[in-house]
This record gives C-alpha cells, structure tokens and sequence, in this order.
C-alpha cells in the first residue's frame, strides 16, 4: 500500500498553511481601493415602507452612493429565486415569494435590507446608514410556528391564505391506512425540531469588481456555478460568461453558504454602478438576522406495530417553516430531502407522510448540515423509543426486531430509496459491547447514591447523501513539475485538499509534495456541483478517478514511443510506466517532462492533460449507531454528557483521522440543538431574542465529552471507491440520542418526553411537572 493512499489516517495537507496564517479567506482579499457596503436593516418584523429619505445619507463624507429599490428596478434587477418548483398534493403549484434584493414597499422580517450605503472607509458606511431616515407603519407579525395557520393569524403575504406555501406529500395513503387497520399497538408523538442559527465560525463576505463588461465576484462559498448561474440568468439577466465567481478559503459552511443572497447582488450592482470594486463582511450580528437558518418543524407521526412487535406502518404529519421568503432550496429540505430517510434502517410495509411549509416573519430557512434528514431521523428514533416504553420491550432488542437484514441488500424501502449495503445488525452489536449496554443499570446506581439522574440513549440513524448529477475533474501536469488537479467541490474546512492527494496519490503514485488541489474559479473550472449533501468524496472521487485512469491510458501510449515499445507490452504501476518483464521504465511526472520538452518552451498544456465527467447516478446511504450516557442533576437540570460512542458505517474509508473530525464537528453541532441552541422570537414584535451570543448557546469545549468513534466498514456497491458519504452524519444521530439519555435519565420522576434545547430550565420544569402528574395519579 503506498503510505499517503486510500485507509492512511494522514494529517491534513491544508493545516500546514492554515495554522500558519498563509490561508486567504474573503474579507483577507487585498483592499485595491474597494469600496465598502454597510446594509441598512428594517428593526420590524412586519411593516409598510412609508418613506425613503436617503439624500442626507448620500451627502455625508465618503459616500459614494446609497441605493434602493428603485435604483435597482430601474437598472432592471430582478429577485432571488426559489429554485424548487414542488406541487401540491392536488397538483397545483406551491405558493411562491421570491427574495428582493432590497424590500419594496414592505418589510417581512427584522433583518431585511431595505437600502445600502456604498463609501470610501467602513465607518463613513455606518455613520451614513444611521442617517437613511425609513418611516414604517408597523404590522402584525406572526412568528411561532405552530400558530401560523390559526383563524385570525396575521398573513405574511396577501395573497397567501393561511400562511401555506405548499401542502406536499408522499408515499401510500391507502396502504398505510389498511396497516394501521391491522396493528395491535399504535404509537403516538409529537416532536419539535427547534430552529438553528448556523454561526459559521467565518461570516459571510463578498467583494466584486466590473471591469471590461463582466464582473469577479470574490465570496466565500460551498460551489460558485450556483452562484454564478443565478446572479447571471435571473437577478442581473445577462449570459453566464458575464460573471467569474472565485471563492477562497472558507471558514465553515453546513448548507448556510450555498445559496445566493442579496448581499452579493448588491456588491455587483455598486461595483457595476461605480466603477469600482466593492466588499462587504457580515458582522456577527448581522449574521443573526440575515444568514439562512435551519431546522424548525412541529412534527406528529403515529407508528403501527403488529401483535409480535415488528413495524407495520408509519404516518407523518410536518409543518415546517420557510421563513418569510422562499431561499434558494428552503421547499426541498423538508420534503424530497428529509422524506426519503423515514423508513430509516428498518421493514416498513408503507410510509406516508404529509408536510406543509408555511410563511412566517422570520429570516427564511434553507439547508443546515444533513438538510432534512437528521429532522426525520430524530422524529423515528424518538418516535421508536416511546414505543419501546408502551409495549414493554428493550429499545435495542425492538431496533433489532425491525432491521432490514444483511442479506436483504441491495434493497428498496418503503420510501423508495435503493439501499446498496448495510449490516445494521453489526453496527448495533459493536456499539453495545463497546458502550456496555448491559453494565448501565450498576452505573445507574452509582448515580442515584449521588442524588443524580442517569440515562442512556441510542438512536440508529440512516443519511441519504445527495447533489448534483455529474461531477468533473482535471488533471494538468505544470512544466514546473507539479500536478494540478481542478476540482468541481469546494473545500469549507472538511479536509478535501488531504483526501484529493490521497486519490491521485493512490492511483498515479505522484509525490504527495507535487499534487496541488484547484477549486473555487468559475473560470478555471467550467463546472462544478459543489460542496453539500455530503457528496464530495464519493462524487469528486469517483471523477478523480476516472480522470487518473484517462491519464494512465494517455501516457501508456505516450510511454510506449517514449520507450519505443509496443502500448500492449507497457504496465503502469506505483507512478511508473515499464516494459513488461524488463527495467526500462519513466515515471509519469518524468515523462510529463518530456512531453513538455518535445513540445518546445511555447506550447500550453500537455498531452497527458485530462478532464473527465463522472455521472453520479446512485446516491449513498451511511448509517450507524450512536449512543449517549448522561447525568442529569434534578436540582439544577444541568445535563452533563458522561461519555458518548459512535459506531459508523461510512463505507470504505479515504482518511479515518479526517473522518473522525467530520464526526467530532457534526456530533457537537448536533449536542448544540439537543441540550443548548434555541432560536427565540418575541411573538408580539417579531424581534430575535435570542440575537446575538450572549442570548444564543453554542456548545463549549466543556460542553463536550471525548467523542468516541468506531467504524464498521461495509463497502458501499454503487461507486468504485466504495465510499459512503460521513460530513453529515454526526449531525444525523446525535439529536435523537441525547434526548433519548435525557429521557431515559428522567424516566423515574415521570417524564416522557422533552423537546430540544433540553435546557437546564427545561429540565427542571419537566421535572416538577412530571412528579406533579405522578403525584395526581396517585
């Protein structure tokens, strides 16, 4: 095995340059005279746009210009579309509320922009932004979800009756209903996927210049053709060879930094408009109240079971919220995205599930990492426990009963999903004997002798990875010696550069040290479907390969003359193309060299040069078992996480010491919605309560156990590599487990269930009210 390829837990390439301070984020983009962008934000949830005075604004020192709606209309700028043209479930479109770039008239939640300043320094930009005078009448706002189709609600678009957006669903009513018929236990729950604000540890930026008719803009991305495609063809309508999108480092994305916002319109209209560059960066609290958001759906699901335990049938009813305008994905989230992963690792015989996405006052919700699936998986892990407690069974041994076997694979759930691989049973089975299931009742006790409340939880989870339909890659051999390889993903901290070199190290057998990774130029790269949905390995990897395949087919022949020998009698092995049964031999990187050289100093390129489209027609499916233990003081509510194991099946492994971080990050962000992480509106005003991080709870490094991570590798069998996607699925499984611990924790003082954030005041109410309610029976 060469010792940089595929299974090597090698450190990552890119932390040298990083940690070093050498990385180059957005707002590090050398200045050139940019202009600055500061955004003037309605502080109303609901409102009419009165009047518009910008003239004392436009007068100040340093101002180059200050722009509206009508500056924008004028030059023909169009909105932001929603990209997702689902039906409902009578066939008739969904409503649709494309995002303006600046509001017209109304403002529809607190955080839309209404007017920007463009200036010389940054600090002329806020003084002259505090100077816009807006005159508002203000509206009724309706922000709580559960409440947005009540009789007498306010609507947040007139023409929108109810708030509804869409009324979705899928699978087989009538199946379902005949399973039920047949059940001799039916399990009910209700649940609330509680609403995240991402807070990316980089906030979002953009920088943009027009020069010669066709503009560069510079933002921090997770794939630049999205953006490139909409702000071309819909916001500024101009063919897409008008716009050049580069995209640097990226301090951490999770789906937030996908989409196309208004801020990059704007920086391309002023910089249009002026004449010269323009930049804008976020600041943290303005990332609060204009970054997408995630999560927030109220969720009831009933389960039939039959007399022996085994699952019969499932029926979801989801109200999920989309914000006040529709985001570029925001509809597909909880519907097409989320549905498909409810059967989960287990037989249904029928599945139907119902969503309706609503409008409400608040800043519109798309994409947070996993996107729909760690909803639905929380909703059935959850869904199974309460079912475990009802009919009197170990949660374990029901999750064994209703597994999809080994020897069922490949095999179609009842959601219509092909599943390759999978040995749920083995995963299961290590994450017991490692976390010592069966010992918990003596660790229990220890516990209860200190006044505290144990409990352990598992969850099962199953991901659905997913994204574009091809992907490319490109192989160029530099005359200085190196190997560029142009990627069509893009890299926003999860180790892609690391995992790319281990590819091609693997199968050209290049020196690490001459392998560069190229992404984020829209020019460079003529497409791409970027980072999400978990796809990257399995997609950019299966290009890559298929690209270093290309390339060793090209230079069997170009060895062939090189060695003046037959193409049939070249083999290619570790990097090296040789005569059959002899010593004659070149490197690749060699005869890359010579084929510069043949060429003569002026000739671009080179004929081992490659690119290739890989079609990414089969998705992923990793699943595993995660398992929490916690203790829990029923004084306080404080929850502490004693120790917390996942076992995972993510496919055959590229870089175990890369995988186990993604793990690590997506089990914290995970702990953060479970125990800490709530999203709060002010239900008169509209306003974010919860709007800076003095009010909204991020996990700390003592908020976190060591992370154990196990893996069980079964080779997926619908890609060569036999990769399962895992950016995601540490997000996946640890909600549904801590609020399972929790539960289990509080069992004994008669509580049942508890949504997230199981906050310490949470806890404590859940407590006494349960003790109350077993008090009562009594």
């Amino acid at each position: 095995m060469v010792k940089f390829g595929v299974a090597q837990p090698v450190k990552r390439v890119e932390d040298s340059r990083l940690l070093r301070g050498a990385g180059q984020y957005t707002d590090d983009v050398p200045n050139d005279g940019a202009l600055y962008v500061q955004v003037v934000r309605s502080p109303h949830a609901a409102a009419a746009i009165v009047s518009l005075d910008v003239e004392a604004a436009r007068a100040m020192p340093g101002v180059m210009g200050v722009f509206t709606t009508a500056d924008l209309a004028a030059d023909g700028v169009g909105a932001i579309p929603c990209m997702v043209p689902i039906k409902n479930q009578d066939g008739t479109p969904r409503a649709d509320a494309d995002r303006p770039v600046l509001a017209s008239g109304v403002v529809r939640h607190v955080g839309e922009a209404v007017a920007f300043v463009v200036a010389e320094t940054a600090q002329a930009a806020r003084d002259a932004a505090e100077a816009v005078d807006v005159v508002y009448d203000m509206k009724p706002s309706v922000t709580e979800l559960a409440r947005t189709q009540e009789p007498g609600m306010p609507r947040v678009w007139d023409g929108v009756a109810d708030n509804l957006v869409f009324d979705w669903a899928v699978g087989d009513a009538a199946a379902v209903e005949a399973e039920f018929a047949k059940a001799a236990h039916v399990t009910k729950i209700r649940v609330v996927n509680n609403r995240i604000i991402v807070n990316s540890m980089e906030p979002r930026a953009a920088r943009a210049s027009f020069e010669d008719g066709r503009w560069t803009l510079t933002t921090n991305t997770q794939g630049g053709w999205l953006l490139k495609g909409c702000l071309s063809q819909a916001v500024f309508k101009v063919e897409p060879d008008r716009f050049r999108v580069i995209t640097p480092d990226v301090g951490g994305g999770f789906g937030m930094k996908l989409f196309v916002y208004p801020e990059h319109a704007m920086v391309c209209y002023a910089a249009r408009k002026l004449g010269r560059a323009v930049k804008w960066t976020s600041e943290r609290g303005e990332a609060f109240l204009s970054d997408t958001h995630g999560r927030d759906h109220v969720t009831e699901a009933e389960l039939a079971l039959d007399g022996e335990n085994r699952f019969l049938a499932m029926k979801v009813r989801n109200i999920a919220n989309m914000g006040a305008y529709l985001s570029n994905f925001g509809p597909f989230i909880p519907t097409m995205a989320g549905t498909k992963v409810l059967a989960g690792v287990y037989g249904f015989k029928a599945i139907h599930a119902q969503v309706r996405g609503v409008f409400t006052n608040t800043v519109p919700v798309d994409a947070y990492r996993g996107a729909g699936r760690p909803e639905s998986n929380y909703l059935v892990e959850r869904l199974i426990d309460a079912a475990a407690r009802e009919v009197g069974v170990d949660r374990a041994q029901l999750r064994r009963l209703n597994f999809v076997p080994a020897s069922a694979m490949p095999y179609r759930s009842a959601m219509n999903q092909p599943y390759d691989s999978g040995d749920f049973h083995q995963v299961l089975e290590r994450a017991l004997d490692i976390m010592d299931w069966e010992g918990f009742a003596a660790r229990r006790a220890v516990s209860a002798a200190a006044g505290k409340r144990r409990g352990i939880g598992m969850a099962y989870y199953l991901e659905a990875t997913g994204g574009a339909p091809e992907e490319r890659a490109e192989i160029r051999f530099t005359r200085d010696g190196f190997v560029d390889v142009f990627v069509g993903t893009q890299s926003t901290g999860q180790g892609h550069e690391t995992a790319y070199v281990q590819l091609v190290n693997d199968r050209l057998g290049i020196d690490p040290g001459k392998i560069r990774i190229r992404q984020g130029d829209t020019d460079a790269i003529p497409q791409g479907g970027g980072t999400g949905g978990a796809r990257s390995l399995y997609s950019e990897g299966q290009a890559i390969v298929l690209t270093a395949s290309s390339v060793i087919e090209k230079g069997r022949a170009a060895a062939a003359e090189h060695l003046e020998a037959a193409i049939a009698d070249i083999e290619f092995e570790a990097g090296r193309f040789r005569i059959v049964g002899t010593d004659r031999e070149i490197d690749l990187v060699s005869l890359a060299a010579v084929l510069h050289e043949s060429a003569g100093e002026g000739a671009a390129g080179n004929p081992l040069d490659t690119a290739e489209i890989a079609k990414i027609d089969k998705h992923t499916f990793p699943n595993g078992c995660h398992i929490a233990e916690v203790e829990v003081d029923p004084e306080t509510g404080v929850v502490a996480v004693v120790r917390y194991l996942v076992c995972d099946d993510v496919g055959t492994i590229v870089n175990p010491m890369i995988v186990r971080g993604q793990v690590h990050g997506g089990v914290a962000q995970g702990l953060g919605q479970a125990l800490l992480e709530n999203t709060a509106y002010d239900s008169e005003t509209g306003q974010l309560v919860s709007g800076s991080l003095m009010d909204y709870a991020l996990p700390r490094a003592d908020d976190l156990p060591d992370i154990e991570v196990e893996f069980v590798e079964i080779p997926c069998a619908s890609n060569p590599l036999g990769v399962k996607g895992a950016g995601e699925a540490g997000a996946v499984g640890s909600p549904p487990a801590l609020i399972n611990a929790v539960i289990d924790a509080l069992a004994e003082d008669g509580v049942r269930a508890i949504d997230m954030p199981a906050t310490p005041e949470r806890i404590w109410q859940a407590i006494a009210q349960g003790q109350g309610d077993g008090r009562r029976a009594a």
